[in-house]
């Protein structure tokens, strides 16, 4: 059956009936030649896809499945730092405001970053970045070729196991740095002081954590409760995020990721890991003067 009659006919089924068509359909059209559909029907199938997501439709593996087709085909809602809707304004504690990311920096951004010549250009490095890139360790691209790393790298999933020094140097490159422990608590806990970023109980099916049986991170704004009421995702679960603070030459990071369980999700979680470090399961967001 032609592309646009397969579309036609799945999006024609009950809202909870479309998922596994729509996927199959996107495989398939992944697979197929550049030409096979028509751009309206890639459209809609896109369309289609972002429908459910936004909507929590099916069971958390199915969405993953969703999220990635969503990612391979391009996901709209992923934005750059450039774009005014990447952020969203906190009002913190003191009274200051803060614009967040509304989402970690995700794979699509990172490796657009360094296509462009970014990670190469010396100003966004600061003196221990340079110190570090100049001791010959390899930098994320050439570990994000593995064909294992598939799973890690889809384009809307947050980008996984970056060092403190890249996280860094792509906030420096970008006119923002990454929040300190004090404004991420601030961010996720609000004038309400919530435990986590639906508030509480922990729940089930609120965020990717081990709970979750995943095994891997998902698109990102995938968990329609992991976020503020300010619209600010992925903050109890997902990956863990690089913070600014400093002990030494270790860095402090929230835990709470697809490989931890939901005790690291609580938002006044917080480890300590030495700034070169990688982990499949950690990441960053970007934070600037509001």
């Amino acid at each position: 059956m032609p592309f646009t009659a397969r579309l036609d006919a799945a999006l024609a089924l009950p809202v909870g009936a479309r998922l596994g068509p729509l996927c199959a359909l996107g495989r398939d059209l992944l697979a197929a030649p550049p030409d096979a559909a028509p751009a309206p029907t890639r459209a809609g199938l896109v369309d289609g896809l972002v429908h459910l997501l936004v909507n929590c439709i099916g069971s958390a593996r199915e969405r993953l499945e969703l999220g990635e087709v969503l990612g391979l085909l391009g996901d709209p809602r992923l934005r750059t730092p450039a774009d005014d809707d990447y952020w969203a304004t906190v009002t913190l504690e003191d009274g200051s405001r803060l614009q967040v990311g509304r989402f970690p920096v995700t794979t699509a951004e990172f490796t657009a970053w360094i296509a462009s010549g970014g990670y190469d250009a010396p100003a966004a490095w600061s003196a221990g970045g340079q110190a570090w890139r100049a001791a010959g360790a390899p930098p994320w691209a050439a570990l994000a070729q593995d064909p294992k790393a598939a799973v890690l790298t889809v384009p809307n999933q947050p980008v996984a196991g970056p060092t403190w020094w890249e996280a860094e140097a792509y906030a420096r490159a970008h006119g923002a740095r990454l929040p300190s422990r004090d404004e991420r608590l601030d961010i996720v806990r609000g004038a309400e002081k919530r435990p986590y970023p639906w508030g509480s109980p922990f729940g089930d099916g609120n965020a990717n954590t081990r709970e979750e049986g995943l095994n891997r991170p998902c698109a990102v704004g995938l968990y329609r409760f992991d976020r503020t009421p300010e619209g600010i995702c992925d903050l109890a679960g997902n990956m863990a995020e690089w913070l600014a603070d400093e002990a030494g030459d270790r860095r402090m990071l929230h835990p709470g990721s697809w490989a931890r369980p939901s005790m690291a999700a609580w938002s006044k979680a917080i480890e300590l890991a030495p700034a070169d470090e990688r982990s499949a399961d950690a990441s960053f967001r970007l934070v600037r003067a509001g």
